[in-house]
């Protein structure tokens, strides 16, 4: 990092840290108390406060990894500055963790620019620290900083272990990764995802030896043609049936196969993947989980995907494969029509944006949901079309991932998307500055409607004197 961008970064990193504080300071005078989730996650991280570690509320679903790390930053802290009473891990308290995770994660995501994007030459020190800095206040994710939830931990070991695996300790990084997994279960499968991303750097190096064999200059490991598909598909195969290959992604990966070996370990003994309250979080063959995902991509990233270049580049695919495309949208139909799931949170619980959603969108008409075809395959091939810098065993690795953490679920909740987003978002071709700034002003005009409406626009249920606050 030279002088001025160090500058630079620690000026945007220490501003946006004040400017939480300021933020975490008016939202706790606000809400003193526990709220949503927070009414499990609290008492249970006190009663670990106390040195009362088999005690354990059936209605959490997660494991205590939140709970482990809290009482592990609180308690010596309590000791150092003579912290006494209810101080000690009080609500506002715990929720300064997920402040510091905040502040671990920028930190995070400029790393991994630097390490993805270390080859683009063009991309300026102001670019990286402005990229940071936009996701950084990723609305999903930064909600969620301000209280007791999992999501900013769970993101920072994820991303640690994603950037471990980058600079390839994997040891290091397998152990992020079960970090990761004591936060969420689901985190796993982001583990598998370093691993597969070893496997795919391989692979795409063998490809280009064996294309060098063959002296066949005009297929290429990241065009994207069907014949090439086919070929590569092929090669794939044959590849990964060598004894001799399995054992060189044995002795590459083997701190992952370990950990997922642990993983299974837990789903023996445990009888599933979710601990506590398993009755509102059974899983199932949700498809069009993936196209909630991929509208909610495209979204967040509108910037980079409805340029003039990109529709036009859209059009053209759709005139060139009509054949696909129609099957395409047969498929989807069928998915839709098939493996919809309406889970009873979303349609009772009114203040998730996803209950609103739901009932201004899809409610409407019972075509609502078969009329939005056409945006999913948009929102599809620009996923897609984003993508083609990477090379395509990474996209398969990343894409299967993505299925694996999306499909099972059944309730339609934004923070599951937060971490393929991001991993998405990291490794698309580096956006131009106007973009970026569009970008990030698009963020905070989120952020500040969504925490206008959390702090002002409080409402309150029939038979209940509770106040109640609109949020992700």
């Amino acid at each position: 990092m030279e002088g001025v961008e160090a500058y630079g970064f620690s000026a945007a990193m220490s501003g946006t840290f004040l400017l939480s504080c300021l933020l975490f300071s008016a939202i706790n005078r606000r809400l003193r108390d526990p709220y949503m989730d927070e009414v499990f996650h609290v008492p249970q991280a006190q009663a670990y406060c106390h040195g009362r570690f088999l005690q354990w509320d059936p209605m959490i679903t997660t494991l205590p990894g939140l709970y482990l790390v809290s009482v592990g930053v609180v308690k010596p802290a309590a000791w150092l500055f003579g912290w006494t009473g209810s101080v000690v891990c009080s609500t506002g308290m715990l929720r300064f963790i997920n402040l510091l995770f905040s502040a671990g994660n920028f930190y995070l995501l400029y790393l991994l620019q630097i390490k993805l994007h270390q080859k683009n030459k063009a991309m300026s020190g102001f670019q990286r620290i402005l990229s940071t800095l936009t996701l950084a206040v990723f609305p999903t994710l930064y909600f969620f900083t301000f209280l007791y939830y999992t999501d900013s931990g769970s993101v920072f070991f994820t991303l640690f272990a994603y950037l471990m695996c980058l600079y390839g300790n994997h040891k290091t990084s397998a152990l992020l990764g079960f970090c990761g997994f004591m936060f969420r279960q689901t985190n796993i499968v982001w583990a598998v995802f370093c691993a597969g991303s070893v496997v795919a750097e391989k692979l795409s190096e063998a490809w280009k030896t064996e294309l060098q064999k063959k002296k066949d200059e005009k297929i290429s490991f990241r065009k994207r043609s069907y014949s090439d598909l086919i070929r590569i598909l092929q090669f794939l195969f044959e590849y990964l049936l060598s004894p001799k290959n399995l054992v060189t992604f044995t002795a590459l990966s083997w701190p992952y196969i370990v950990l997922v070996a642990i993983f299974f370990g837990f789903v023996f003994t445990n009888g599933g993947i979710v601990v506590g309250d398993r009755s509102s979080h059974e899983a199932c063959l949700h498809f069009p989980q993936l196209f909630y995902f991929l509208s909610f991509t495209a979204f967040f990233s509108f910037p980079h995907i409805l340029t003039p270049t990109k529709i036009r580049k859209f059009l053209v695919s759709l005139r060139k494969h009509p054949v696909l495309y129609s099957f395409i949208i047969v498929i989807s139909l069928f998915l839709i029509w098939k493996f919809t799931y309406v889970h009873k949170y979303l349609l009772a619980d009114n203040r998730h944006y996803t209950f609103y959603i739901w009932r201004k969108v899809f409610q409407r008409h019972e075509l609502v949901k078969y009329l939005l075809v056409p945006v999913y395959v948009f929102a599809g091939w620009s996923f897609a079309d984003t993508l083609k810098s990477k090379s395509i065993f990474w996209t398969l690795a990343y894409v299967v991932c993505l299925l694996a953490v999306t499909i099972p679920q059944k309730l339609l909740e934004f923070r599951y998307f937060i971490l393929p987003f991001l991993i998405y978002r990291l490794n698309i071709p580096f956006p131009s500055l106007y973009r970026q700034l569009v970008e990030l002003a698009f963020y905070i005009v989120v952020n500040a409607v969504t925490f206008y409406l959390f702090l002002n626009r409080t409402f309150q249920w029939p038979n209940s004197d509770e106040i109640q606050r609109f949020m992700w």
